[in-house]
């Protein structure tokens, strides 16, 4: 698939634009008509968003001396990953309905990402998940949250070990293509494309709501900091869909902090 290029005149329209219609159009770059209509994308979308708890969805909060902080935890999980897996479940469930399929996703999880896609898919009749917490490395509220959901279609194991040593079987699970067809397995981790997709629009806004105007040449830096576990979040840096000419400004958009 082919990069879409983004030029200075659709900047400028999508620097007016909220964060769900920002995600509309983000998504519109890479989501065919053919494959999801545009009417039925902005449903699915402004479904997903229909639980968050600020009317905005995200909001950017202005400190002292140009620092500002972009609030992402205003879903039901207080999670960022709210934001990229409701839509990812939304998406999912559209496929699968039209399909007549269903899917076991298997999740492993340090605490945020569980409970996120439980919440995204939990009651949906074409879906089971299951879940593996490392026990004794998830957070009290993390915990709770992903073993008190009582829906039929979400199992949660406690399992020995820690996040990163529980990836260790769900890859060589993965990697037997004959039990994931069988099964019909998917994952909603952080390789899950749908969830980088969305992800993008965190940095988009972020910009434009730090930019005072995109007239410039070359457009403005801006300097974002993002507390990161396995840089899931830093992987959706949107600056490769920029022509040449516009890269350098989002090249620099990120600094990775340990």
């Amino acid at each position: 698939m082919e990069l879409p290029q983004l030029d200075r005149e659709t900047l400028c329209q999508w620097s007016t634009l909220s964060y769900p219609d920002l995600v509309k159009e983000l998504c519109a770059l890479f989501i065919s008509s053919e494959l999801i209509p545009k009417d039925d994308l902005n449903d699915l979308i402004d479904r997903a968003f229909s639980r968050f708890r600020h009317k905005e969805v995200v909001r950017l909060s202005r400190l002292k001396n140009g620092l500002n902080v972009l609030e992402l935890w205003h879903g039901v999980t207080y999670a960022f990953k709210d934001l990229s897996l409701s839509c990812t479940a939304q998406f999912l469930q559209y496929f699968l309905e039209k399909r007549e399929k269903h899917v076991t996703v298997v999740v492993g999880t340090s605490g945020d990402t569980g409970s996120a896609a439980i919440e995204s898919v939990q009651g949906a009749k074409n879906v089971d998940i299951i879940v593996l917490l490392p026990k004794g490395h998830c957070t009290k509220i993390q915990e709770l949250q992903m073993t008190t959901v009582l829906k039929e279609n979400v199992h949660v194991f406690g399992v020995e070990g820690n996040s990163d040593e529980l990836d260790e079987p769900i890859k060589t699970v993965f990697a037997d293509m004959a039990f994931v067809k069988k099964h019909n397995l998917m994952s909603l981790n952080s390789i899950n494309w749908s969830r980088v997709l969305v992800q993008m629009a965190h940095h988009f806004f972020a910009y434009f709501q730090c930019t005072p105007s995109l007239d410039t040449h070359p457009l403005p830096l801006v300097e974002v900091v993002v507390p990161t576990g396995a840089a899931g979040n830093l992987a959706a840096l949107p600056g490769a869909a920029l022509p040449l000419p516009l890269q350098p400004s989002f090249q620099k958009l990120s600094w990775l902090l340990a």
